[in-house]
């Protein structure tokens, strides 16, 4: 039995999309997601995106990076399932529960509160995350954000001037971050407006990041670069990030579906639908 996936985008950064809501799925691992992924011999995407049944939400979603790893949260991903949804809902993730709902401005998303503390990024030791003590290169002092997943933000006066194809996986697999860590390069270009560059944990340079844009804008705002709703513009375009007095990220912006097929899942040694194990 062939497996049917939708393609889908939100600014560039796409997505593979399997909906097991009311079908099960076969069984994924980090080896049939890569495989998946593969843009010359799988399908081709910056993540897989897996929907499940949930008993704590409306639904829940499994997100997946090129390198078969299994991440908590990316806020491109919820904009196009939300999307792919068609009305608010609320969806359980590694990262908790959080909501979308269809807005003005395509899809808004409740990404939770932001947490700072050196264990929650998490960091190998204590530090400060708002300046952290540490450099690579000209990057330096970095502010650490958990969105949902792990960021380093680094302000400079141009995101197009730092080599980040380089620097980037150094930063990634550095021994300070056990879980690795999304490295993003900003410029506070207006009191609402910020530009980003973004290097994925586990995916790469990338044309987009919804965690990265909410860590980024929250990074500015502690530093007081900026105020508490700023337009971040990232080489896919553009989204809008709030930041609430409840403590509640909110990010707004569009999500694209591209097109729909299926695929034969012996071949990426997958077990069919209603396959056991």
């Amino acid at each position: 039995m062939r497996i049917a996936f939708i393609k889908m985008h939100g600014l560039g950064n796409d997505f593979v999309v399997l909906d097991g809501r009311t079908r099960p799925l076969p069984k994924i691992d980090a080896t049939s997601a890569a495989a998946l992924a593969d843009r010359h011999t799988g399908i081709g995407c910056d993540q897989l995106v897996l929907l499940e049944p949930s008993a704590s939400a409306d639904f829940r979603m499994r997100i997946f990076n090129p390198d078969g790893s299994e991440v908590e949260a990316c806020g491109n991903a919820t904009r196009a399932v939300g999307l792919l949804h068609g009305a608010a809902a609320r969806i359980e993730t590694l990262a908790g529960v959080i909501s979308s709902a269809p807005s003005g401005g395509g899809i808004a998303v409740e990404m939770g509160k932001p947490r700072f503390g050196w264990n929650e990024i998490p960091l190998a030791y204590a530090m400060d995350t708002h300046a952290m003590p540490v450099a690579w290169e000209e990057l330096d002092a970095p502010i650490a954000v958990n969105v949902g997943n792990p960021h380093a933000i680094f302000f400079v006066p141009d995101t197009d001037a730092v080599d980040l194809a380089r620097l980037g996986p150094e930063i990634e697999h550095d021994s300070l971050f056990p879980e690795r860590i999304n490295v993003n390069v900003a410029t506070a270009t207006a009191r609402d407006a910020i530009r980003l560059r973004v290097w994925e944990r586990g995916a790469g340079l990338t044309r987009a990041c919804g965690t990265g844009a909410c860590a980024t804008a929250i990074g500015a705002m502690r530093r007081g670069l900026v105020d508490r709703k700023v337009t971040v513009r990232l080489p896919g375009g553009a989204l809008r990030i709030e930041w609430r007095e409840d403590g509640e990220i909110v990010m707004t912006g569009p999500a694209t579906e591209s097109f729909r097929g299926d695929f034969d899942p012996v071949a990426y040694g997958l077990y069919s639908s209603g396959s056991a194990e």
